[in-house]
């Protein structure tokens, strides 16, 4: 597609003011939005990572306004710097370019749904070497994603790492592609191999038995919440990205912003008791992002319109500023590949 991105994409429906450049900036001022009168021109080896939101939430099983996060996640840039202080990394020399949203229908959710798959075969094939990383949206943009993915490479095999209070492996018949069946959609589809997901969140009163059977019998992987606090959260995802990556080429990082406990995510549709703290969501995606195979990363089912003063969609951000701290240190060999090596 000549017009890649545009008009594929929509642009943000607003833009930081980027003419001051200071020494240590903002990440308002570090993320780069993508001009719509430059954006055929553009050099893509310039780049490291590729932001893209996907604004829908039409597909929710509950009411929820999560197609409002991108733009809020954007807004909230202005709280954090690019210096990290727990790893000492400054993400300033990472080039990270905001493409837009995928365009979205008002009213059908299939053509919602092929639209969010093309933007990633787009991606994948103007720009391979730009890791993505989406701000959604619902749980159901990660089935479309990876099919875009799977699209673009079909001779890759792709894991999942699933940090996520529920399975999402609900009945297709019953709850069609929508936020509660995105892990099966894809299993059933034949895009993935249900031993290529490897979860990590899940507790308490939140699953139906018939979704545990369901994992077990057909062979999906999964680390109880509970398990994973024995040895360490950010140990059990290093340990489970070491699995994944014995026999898959590429692993797709979703995060799913319910594992959180409900105290640190107000502004969730589905928030729980019992879930992740903010810390220990933050040390697990650090640690995918040290990981080599991990080549795509989404953020889901963040409600900004019941969150209370931004509290959940800066815990986003910072989810996202994480993964990238990883990710720099990957790039600039900081840390060893094992992630169990950097905890």
């Amino acid at each position: 597609m000549s017009s890649y991105p545009y008009p594929l994409l929509k642009p943000p429906s607003f833009a930081w003011d980027r003419s001051h450049a200071p020494a240590e900036p903002k990440v308002n001022e570090w993320i780069t939005t993508l001009e719509v009168s430059t954006a055929a021109s553009t050099d893509w080896s310039a780049y490291d990572v590729a932001i893209l939101g996907v604004p829908l939430s039409r597909s929710s099983i509950s009411a929820s306004a999560a197609s409002e996060n991108p733009e809020a996640m954007r807004r909230a840039w202005k709280y954090f710097t690019t210096y990290n202080l727990d790893h000492d990394v400054d993400l300033s020399d990472l080039r990270v370019l905001d493409l837009g949203d995928v365009r979205q229908h008002v009213t059908d959710i299939a053509q919602c749904h092929r639209n969010i798959r093309e933007a990633m075969v787009q991606m994948r094939t103007h720009h391979p070497e730009v890791l993505p990383l989406m701000m959604g949206g619902d749980h159901s943009i990660t089935a479309v994603l990876i099919k875009g993915y799977k699209d673009a490479h079909p001779e890759q095999r792709i894991g999942i790492l699933q940090l996520d209070t529920h399975f999402d492996l609900r009945d297709l018949t019953d709850n069609g592609p929508s936020n509660g069946t995105p892990i099966r959609n894809l299993i059933e589809s034949g895009t993935i191999r249900a031993e290529d997901v490897h979860n990590i969140g899940l507790h308490g009163f939140f699953n139906a038995r018939s979704l545990k059977t369901y994992a077990d019998e057909t062979g999906v992987r999964y680390t109880t919440l509970r398990q994973a606090r024995k040895k360490g959260v950010g140990e059990a995802v290093a340990e489970a990205l070491v699995a994944l990556g014995q026999q898959v080429d590429t692993i797709y990082l979703t995060v799913d912003m319910d594992v959180l406990d409900c105290s640190y995510g107000p502004g969730v549709p589905a928030s729980t008791p019992g879930g992740m703290h903010s810390g220990e969501l933050f040390e697990a995606v650090h640690a995918a992002g040290l990981f080599s195979k991990v080549k795509a990363m989404d953020i889901v089912c963040l409600d900004p319109f019941k969150d209370q003063r931004e509290a959940t969609v800066k815990t986003a951000v910072h989810v996202m500023l994480s993964f990238l701290t990883g990710y720099h240190q990957h790039l600039n060999k900081k840390e060893p590949d094992d992630p169990k090596g950097c905890l």
